[in-house]
């Protein structure tokens, strides 16, 4: 690579990134000291593993800064067919958890192709708006991205995988809205939305994810009819971050956290061991750190020197927005509980390695943001 590009290398970026991968190895190891599953294995070995994965994750992260990210749009097809079929392998021969078949075996290992679907969307979303850029607010254009974001969001949705869902929502939401679409456009897709809901309601999903949209209801009208079962996750978390008060409990010693009270709480509810050991300050600082996260990805898409990396950066900020506004929001009963993991923070390996690739394609838009002069 040319001495020149890394003169807009984004080290403030890269600075808040690393921050951020500093707490999730104190939170994580912190979440899985004590931790056990269901049927009592302990949860330690969770720690290297995550070590691995962010390993793993920086050399993707490097590796896609490094490359010209104006190549990408030439390979949006293949890539986005790519997933498509992945995506449709999963349904026929995907591993079962949380209620959703949503992963490939391979090996003694796991891998979750929505996870890097995300990237594949973001890509396709971009080059198809930079193929109709002199006219991306007509209405044949924007209904044309939004079949191209339908039919993955579909196949996701008959996991059934709703979080998910909702990020690849928002996603083509943001990317819509930055790539031409009026506030007509937007009211129209709202109303086509609407029975295609109802009908996912009734007919794709199950029991259990119902239950949780009805505990989510009912915890914000009237908590004395929540089933204490049903809310356990909520109400721990809930328990755990008012625990923390405004300096936490200290690292390793909160009570909900190391008694094993809280589930899945080296993911899905990382955020209440952070409220509870770290306390009000330390979720402060996490939060503060990724707001800036989210402020400098939108400063690489206003710096952007095409539609396409605009785009790209644009379709990041929605994606790890999506995530963090869910995750915490789940941890503090604000949005229904929807197993997303908290972005650089969760044990995670997909979520983790799509993160940290995401924000080296951000570095790949931030250092070719010159136009070549001659």
């Amino acid at each position: 690579m040319e001495p020149r590009y890394w003169r807009d290398y984004n080290y403030p970026l890269l600075c808040c990134v690393l921050v951020l991968l500093t707490i999730s190895l104190v939170a994580v190891y912190s979440a899985t000291l004590n931790a056990v599953t269901g049927l009592g294995t302990p949860l330690r070995t969770i720690f290297p593993n995550h070590i691995v994965t962010m390993t793993i994750g920086l050399a993707a992260m490097t590796a896609m800064t490094m490359l010209d990210y104006r190549l990408l749009s030439s390979l949006a097809r293949p890539l986005y067919i790519g997933t498509i079929a992945v995506l449709g392998v999963v349904l026929v021969i995907g591993q079962v958890s949380e209620g959703a078949q949503s992963w490939i075996a391979l090996g003694t290992r796991t891998f979750q192709p929505s996870e890097i679907a995300k990237i594949a969307l973001i890509i396709a979303l971009a080059a198809y708006w930079q193929r109709f850029e002199d006219r991306r607010n007509e209405w044949r254009v924007q209904f044309g991205a939004l079949l191209v974001v339908a039919v993955p969001m579909g196949l996701i949705f008959l996991q059934p995988d709703l979080g998910t869902a909702m990020v690849f929502a928002t996603i083509w939401l943001c990317m819509a809205w930055a790539g031409g679409m009026t506030w007509q456009q937007f009211v129209v897709v709202c109303l086509l939305a609407t029975p295609v809901l109802m009908l996912g309601w009734r007919e794709v999903l199950d029991e259990e994810q119902k239950s949780r949209l009805a505990t989510f209801y009912w915890l914000l009208s009237d908590p004395s009819r929540v089933d204490p079962d049903e809310g356990y996750n909520v109400i721990q978390a809930l328990k755990a971050i008012g625990a923390g008060g405004l300096f936490g409990t200290g690292l390793t010693k909160g009570l909900l956290s190391q008694g094993n009270y809280i589930p899945v709480q080296h993911s899905d509810f990382i955020f209440a061991v952070i409220g509870e050991e770290m306390g009000f300050l330390g979720s402060l600082v996490l939060i503060t750190f990724l707001a800036l996260l989210l402020w400098m990805t939108l400063g690489v898409a206003g710096r952007a020197s095409d539609l396409f990396g605009r785009l790209i950066a644009v379709g990041v900020f929605a994606m790890i927005l999506a995530h963090v506004l869910i995750n915490i929001g789940m941890n503090l009963s604000l949005v229904p509980v929807t197993g997303l993991p908290l972005p650089l923070i969760s044990h995670g390996g997909s979520f983790m390695i799509t993160v940290l690739a995401a924000i080296g394609l951000l570095q790949s838009v931030a250092m070719r943001r010159r136009r070549l002069s001659f």
